[in-house]
């Protein structure tokens, strides 16, 4: 049986992106899968910008519909979140019903990345909500993401890994995308 997982991440934003995502794709080879990913397509020439960009999620889109699951580096980038296209590209998979599996570079997870980012300034309110110094409230349900997405990955049978990897390779460092991979190796293979 041979199934096709979406690896999303924002690897194809790196300098070395071709590097890191043939290692990822290699790896997924061996553990049985067949790997999809971005940093494949062959995104047809456009008149302008924003129509090269429809290309390039129109392409993203197509590959998502081809695959039964997806694994997503959720991986803070640029600032305290996971990519937002990762993010989109995981609630798709998730609004599809596939299997959903993420990781994560940093083992931090959402409430003390937000508490770092308050120099821990956060305390609780007349309204018994915990709010940052700027009122807005703060989720702290002990999950590595935005409630949404450990939800989704947990409503669909999947997991998460964390790891601290070192900051010179916080987005090319495998160790969490290994462990993972062979989590959703053994059930995708064994259904």
């Amino acid at each position: 049986m041979s199934v096709r997982v979406y690896l999303a991440g924002p690897e194809v934003f790196l300098p070395n992106a071709r590097k890191v995502l043939d290692k990822k794709i290699a790896l997924t080879r061996a553990a049985g899968l067949i790997p999809v990913t971005p940093g494949d397509l062959e995104i047809p020439k456009a008149p302008t910008k924003r129509q090269f960009g429809e290309n390039i999620s129109a392409i993203d889109e197509q590959m998502m519909n081809s695959a039964q699951a997806i694994i997503a580096n959720l991986t803070p980038f640029r600032g305290l979140h996971a990519d937002t296209g990762t993010v989109f590209e995981l609630g798709f998979m998730c609004g599809q019903g596939k299997a959903a599996f993420a990781y994560s570079n940093v083992r931090a997870n959402h409430y003390q990345r937000v508490l770092d980012y308050y120099g821990g300034k956060v305390a609780v309110a007349p309204d018994g909500r915990l709010r940052g110094p700027d009122g807005i409230s703060v989720e702290d349900f002990e999950m590595n993401e935005n409630l949404m997405l450990d939800g989704g990955i947990a409503a669909r049978g999947g997991s998460w890994v964390t790891n601290d990897a070192p900051a010179d390779a916080l987005y090319a460092d495998t160790t969490a995308f290994e462990a993972i991979l062979a989590i959703a190796a053994r059930k995708l293979l064994a259904e």
